[in-house]
């Protein structure tokens, strides 16, 4: 068992507090809350079959039966888009541009021209990015409109030079999509936007249907349902962004943090959902009893305190001796989200090979990097931050090289071809080579 410190619970919010535990104990510390996948996976796949074979009418029932809207059309069309724009604030509409100028700054900087190499005398070799040209990008409803993914996913699809982004969001309980959803998207260059949430509408984007177009790779959270849903067109051979489950944060901490800090970057992850998850390491013992009590605190204060107490319960805070012992945990949790609120931040940020995204001191709190600071915040989440980067724009491109070789850089280069394909037994690939010396 786990050694927990003397005020493990003592505020009833639910964060289990481990002190000084055993490196064969971390494998629990750092595990997400586990789900039913078999279950789920089952579920997910009637859904996507159904709209396959059914197409729109399916997507239409499920919107009956999960949202219990009878929709008449899919697909939103020009004069709602001019009605969303009418009733934005305008405070809002600036905010959400400040958030599109900076992130389309920070992505537009990762733009690379091609670069071509003479590996020897007459051998030319570059590689070049391609836009992927049908893209799909979700963007989840359900409790709260995420407007800031489409910012997050569309500005990257524009700049690589995607040519179709296809939009699927949940329609509000008016059987209309979110005001702030459809300024975004005008905003940011979305080409088409549906009224469809969930698996149903992963599988509306992975195989097309009398509405929707099939696109070749989709992007952006979800639920659980969402989630199995990617992973199972992934199957089927479309690509998607990566891998991702609920959300989750990490606060590296030590003496030099200011508690009432930390635990407002522990709940401002935590509201995102009950199946949440956030973890506080610190080499504080008295850092990690004032944090407790200000998340006890600030959590009776927050309109969705019900999520985030849900979140908590999957939630923990470690305590160790060592600075040392806390980040080879850290990279060990691979974090979606990591912020490091310690005296050497940048220091210590040199040290960490396993994070999404990575938020350095006191005034760097999540919040901004999710919204407008400018990096990306569709990031890998359980783990997959070991393999997986954040989504840029990168990942809106494929990259195709290219050789160009003279007759004279063949002569440079043929003996070593043919000798290595003799030595493989292939005969036709060293004659390819040998045609062409001869001449």
């Amino acid at each position: 068992m786990l050694k927990s410190s003397p005020f493990r619970g003592r505020r009833g919010f639910g964060m289990n507090v481990y002190k000084n535990p055993l490196k064969q104990d971390w494998a629990n510390i750092v595990r997400r809350p586990a789900l039913d996948t078999l279950s789920l996976q089952s579920k997910v796949r009637l859904v996507l079959d159904d709209v396959k074979h059914n197409g729109d009418s399916a997507l239409k029932k499920y919107a009956q039966q999960f949202d219990g809207l009878a929709l008449d059309n899919i697909a939103v069309t020009g004069q709602e888009v001019a009605e969303a724009m009418s009733q934005l604030p305008s405070e809002l509409k600036q905010a959400i541009e400040t958030a599109a100028k900076n992130i389309r700054k920070f992505h537009e900087r990762q733009l690379q021209p091609a670069e071509v190499i003479e590996t020897m005398p007459g051998v030319l070799c570059w590689r070049k990015s391609v836009a992927i040209e049908k893209v799909g990008i979700y963007i989840p409803g359900g409790t709260a409109p995420l407007f800031s993914t489409v910012l997050m996913l569309a500005i990257p699809a524009a700049i690589a030079g995607c040519t179709q982004i296809v939009l699927c969001t949940p329609p509000q309980k008016n059987g209309k999509v979110h005001p702030a959803v459809l300024y975004s998207a005008a905003l940011c260059g979305v080409t088409h936007v549906y009224k469809s949430g969930g698996a149903q509408a992963i599988a509306a984007m992975a195989y097309g249907t009398e509405t929707v177009p099939q696109v070749y790779k989709i992007f952006g959270p979800g639920n659980q349902y969402v989630t199995c849903a990617k992973q199972l067109v992934q199957l089927d051979g479309l690509a998607i962004d990566m891998p991702a489950g609920p959300s989750e944060v990490c606060v590296l901490a030590d003496d030099t943090a200011n508690s009432a800090f930390v635990a407002a970057d522990l709940l401002s992850q935590a509201e995102h959902g009950t199946d949440s998850q956030v973890l506080l390491v610190t080499t504080s013992e008295k850092l990690a009893a004032e944090v407790e009590a200000e998340v006890a605190a600030q959590l009776a204060l927050l309109p969705r305190k019900d999520i985030a107490s849900g979140a908590l319960q999957n939630s923990k805070v470690v305590v160790f001796k060592t600075l040392d012992e806390a980040i080879e945990l850290v990279n060990s949790y691979a974090a979606e989200h990591l912020i490091i609120a310690c005296a050497d931040a940048e220091f210590i940020a040199e040290q960490i090979v396993n994070a999404g995204s990575v938020f350095l001191g006191n005034y760097s709190p999540e919040s901004a990097g999710d919204y407008a600071s400018g990096t990306n915040h569709t990031l890998p989440t359980n783990g997959f931050a070991k393999t997986y980067s954040g989504v840029s724009v990168d990942s809106f491109v494929k990259k195709i090289t290219y050789q160009k070789i003279s007759q004279a850089g063949l002569q440079n280069l043929g003996k070593t071809v043919e000798l290595l394909a003799e030595f493989e037994g292939l005969d036709a690939h060293k004659n390819a080579v040998s045609i062409r010396l001869r001449l």
